[in-house]
């Protein structure tokens, strides 16, 4: 399982990038996703370029948690994908195997 979050509106275009490298296979779907909404919040260093806030200052930003299967062998293009569309310079994201009967 992948997880990242994502601004709401960026949301479909990393689901999208994430599904056609090959996430979200689930028997005879493709681009299987759970989603949920939160507020991500951080504080830009110095040195950053932030989508969204500005360095030294707390940034809100209401954000979409995408969660999507993927298999280890994908793994690595499918974490590409989604940071070439992802607007956030470092996004964050995890992966935990999961079995599928």
């Amino acid at each position: 399982m992948l997880m990242v979050s994502v601004p709401l509106e960026h949301a479909d275009a990393v689901r999208r990038a994430m599904g056609d490298a090959g996430a979200g296979i689930l028997g005879d779907y493709s681009h299987c996703s759970f989603s949920y909404s939160g507020t991500g919040r951080f504080v830009p260093g110095e040195s950053a370029h932030p989508a969204y806030g500005k360095p030294g200052e707390l940034a809100s930003v209401a954000e979409e948690r995408i969660e999507m299967l993927c298999s280890r062998a994908k793994l690595a293009s499918i974490i590409a994908a989604m940071k070439r569309v992802h607007p956030y310079e470092k996004p964050a994201f995890h992966y935990f195997p999961v079995e599928i009967e």
